[in-house]
């Protein structure tokens, strides 16, 4: 087992992961509200789709961001959402089996691309293979990437190191964040040299520069299910998700870089 080490200041990102990792606390929402729990490499996107349901709907949406792995566990304790949209299946897997969403309204949402990031905007390529020695090129730095064994950004990227013979050298010298966002602002704030998060997220800040993609095949498939949430309102939720699937909402997805799934 490693000791990953972490960082013992930068503010601005210890407020940031703070935000994101927030539970939601609170009552269930009123007639016409909508809760959700998105991942929280959605935010860009979720934002506009956000501003969108509102302007059509006239009903207020609260979405809550986090790592997956932190939504679920939010949502087996009985957190009050109507709806989940996960960064990988299998915390949606995991709900389900717990019983907490319900199956008959899930489906695949969207679909991504993990990164190597470096700080700043100036920084040179590289080509993301066996041959690439990451370890050195960290020096006595650190690796930003989502918690490796929760997070799905995390376990991507590690998944990604291993496939490519490179995780035993880089390990210990990975910082973890408690969500993607998290470990980008790391990356953004000159916390860490580098870090590997979403293509999506490298697109939402200006300070880091992508230098490399990681083959889609050294890692599994990066899906985003979405479902309703047992016990939400079932029309409400129903509304929400067909939302999602609709052109504006599609088309905020497609402007952050995400790729849209097929039905």
């Amino acid at each position: 087992m490693h000791d990953f080490p972490v960082f013992p200041r930068a503010a601005r990102v210890v407020a940031l992961s703070a935000l994101l990792g927030l539970p939601l606390t609170g009552g269930a929402a009123g007639a016409g509200e909508l809760t959700v729990f998105a991942a929280a490499s959605m935010k860009t996107a979720m934002d506009e789709v956000e501003a969108g349901w509102e302007a059509a709907t006239g009903h207020e949406l609260t979405v809550s961001y986090a790592g997956s792995s932190a939504l679920a566990r939010q949502i087996e304790r009985g957190a009050p959402a109507d709806v989940f949209i996960s960064a990988n299946p299998g915390w949606m897997d995991h709900l389900e089996a717990a019983g907490r969403i319900d199956p008959g309204t899930r489906f695949d949402l969207l679909g991504n691309r993990i990164v190597l990031i470096a700080h700043g905007q100036d920084a040179g390529g590289v080509s993301l293979s066996a041959e690439f020695d990451l370890a050195a090129r960290l020096g006595e730095n650190r690796l930003a990437m989502a918690l490796v064994e929760a997070v799905p950004a995390g376990i991507y990227g590690k998944a990604a190191l291993e496939s490519l013979g490179l995780w035993d050298a880089v390990a210990p010298k990975v910082a973890q964040a408690d969500n993607v966002r998290a470990a980008l602002a790391l990356v953004a704030t000159g916390e860490a040299p580098l870090g590997i998060v979403y293509a999506t997220d490298a697109r939402a800040e200006d300070d880091v520069t992508v230098i490399g993609t990681f083959p889609a095949d050294s890692h599994p498939p990066i899906v985003y299910p979405a479902a309703a949430v047992t016990g939400a309102d079932p029309a409400r939720a129903a509304a929400f998700l067909r939302h999602l699937r609709g052109d504006l909402a599609r088309a905020a997805f497609e402007r952050q870089g995400f790729a849209l799934a097929t039905d």
